[in-house]
């Protein structure tokens, strides 16, 4: 019939896709069809803004024209279905003899469901690592005027921009500090905001030493207080003001990446005078504390570089002293530090190279076997590592002949089985440096 109605028609004007052309014998072919009236063209076109308005606006533009009078109607379908017609057909088909009037404007399959997809990352689904703002306004863009032309939904792109968002606004925190620390009224406000900074920003230790200027604003903060060593004249503000620079020092002495220029720089000796003061008020005993903690910071991790440098300076004496007469949780970083040193080889062969050393360490040592003894209940803690110092000298062999004279009788004894009595790792090593200490050991 379609043929029939073709043949009796004569116009050249192209016409919307509606008939199935390729049912047709190959040697008939549709024949453009001439202007309808203008009334029926403008009903025909409200027909077809019903059905679907994009696509009928957009065949307005293309054609300039409705189709003639010859040329069937679209047969009434509901919305639902005209989509599911249109995200089966990737491609808009097209009638050998004749263009398509729908190939002359964007397609849903081109722009909704394939080459942004494709340019995204393949399948549509995600972004590549690093692209810009702008980039992902564009393709939101993109896919919103897509789901627009077309009958599908726009394409879902999953970010992670609030991590983005949360990482960068740490970082604008942390460079206002910084700036603050070097130029601003607030120098102490920025320390302490700085030093909450540490658990939470893991690279705040780098940008810490490659910032121009914040090192030497560091050690300006600790050598301001030296005036007030002594005689002792510290004030609980100022001690806090200088740990808080304490603390961004040990910062950049735990990083592996900065613990060697740290060294290099010789930093830890501007520490030295906090850990040789002797006042017995809080204000001192937080600031030894704290500059213990930068050191413990460097041996934590067993450097043979770091001992190297720490066993060419005083530590070793300035940590003893501590040992004797500071706090509990003083004496437990000093003698941690002491351990750390004796259980390098070099550290160990330091300490028994000559007889002062050696004595120096084991009678301080010894005081601390007679404190424990003295103030029931002894701490654990501290005999835990009053034991390893003691198992580790053993190892010498001219220390462990001088051991088996001069070790503290309340260790050969069972003085402190209750105190050890949840301490398996501990009794284990006294039970080993008994052993050392026997006659029969070789």
């Amino acid at each position: 019939m379609y043929a029939n109605v073709a043949r009796q028609q004569g116009g050249a004007e192209q016409g919307p896709p509606g008939p199935n052309y390729a049912q047709l014998p190959q040697h008939q072919h549709p024949q453009q069809q001439p202007q309808q009236p203008q009334q029926q063209q403008q009903q025909q076109q409200q027909q077809q803004q019903q059905l679907h308005p994009q696509q009928a606006q957009a065949q307005a533009q293309a054609q300039g024209q409705a189709p003639g009078p010859g040329q069937p109607q679209n047969h009434p379908q509901s919305q639902s279905q005209h989509q599911q017609q249109q995200q089966q057909q990737q491609q808009p088909q097209q009638n050998p003899g004749q263009p398509h009037l729908m190939s002359q404007g964007p397609s849903q399959g081109n722009l909704g469901g394939g080459n942004i997809g494709a340019n995204i990352g393949g399948n549509g689904t995600g972004l590549p690592a690093g692209i810009s703002a702008s980039a992902l306004n564009i393709i939101n863009a993109a896919n919103s005027s897509a789901g627009q032309a077309g009958t599908g939904l726009p394409l879902p792109i999953p970010t992670d921009q609030g991590n983005e968002e949360r990482h960068t606004s740490d970082d604008d925190r942390v460079f206002a500090w910084i700036l603050e620390l070097m130029h601003g009224p607030n120098r102490e406000q920025a320390l302490l905001e700085l030093g909450k900074k540490r658990e939470q920003y893991d690279e705040l230790a780098l940008i810490l030493w490659h910032s121009f200027g914040v090192m030497t604003c560091l050690l300006q903060e600790i050598i301001s207080v030296y005036p007030l060593l002594s005689p002792p004249q510290l004030s609980s503000p100022a001690s806090n003001r200088v740990c808080n620079a304490l603390a961004l020092l040990q910062c950049v002495a735990s990083h592996d990446q900065t613990r060697n220029l740290f060294l290099n720089a010789h930093i830890p000796l501007f520490i030295y005078p906090f850990l040789n003061t002797s006042s017995k008020s809080r204000a001192f005993e937080y600031l030894r504390l704290t500059s213990l903690g930068v050191v413990g910071a460097l041996v934590k991790n067993d450097s043979p570089e770091v001992i190297s440098f720490l066993l060419s300076t005083e530590i070793i004496p300035l940590c003893l002293s501590i040992m004797e007469s500071g706090t509990e949780l003083s004496k437990t970083v000093a003698i941690f530090i002491v351990q750390k040193i004796l259980m390098d080889d070099m550290g160990l062969n330091y300490v028994c190279q000559t007889y002062e050393r050696f004595f120096a360490v084991s009678v301080v040592l010894s005081n601390m076997v007679a404190q424990l003894v003295a103030l029931p209940p002894a701490s654990s803690r501290l005999l835990k590592h009053v034991v390893r110092c003691y198992l580790r000298l053993s190892d010498n062999g001219r220390a462990r002949e001088a051991l088996r004279q001069i070790l503290p009788e309340p260790l050969r004894d069972a003085t402190f089985s209750y105190t050890l009595r949840d301490d398996a790792g501990t009794k284990r090593c006294l039970a080993q440096l008994l052993v050392n200490l026997s006659d029969n050991y070789e």
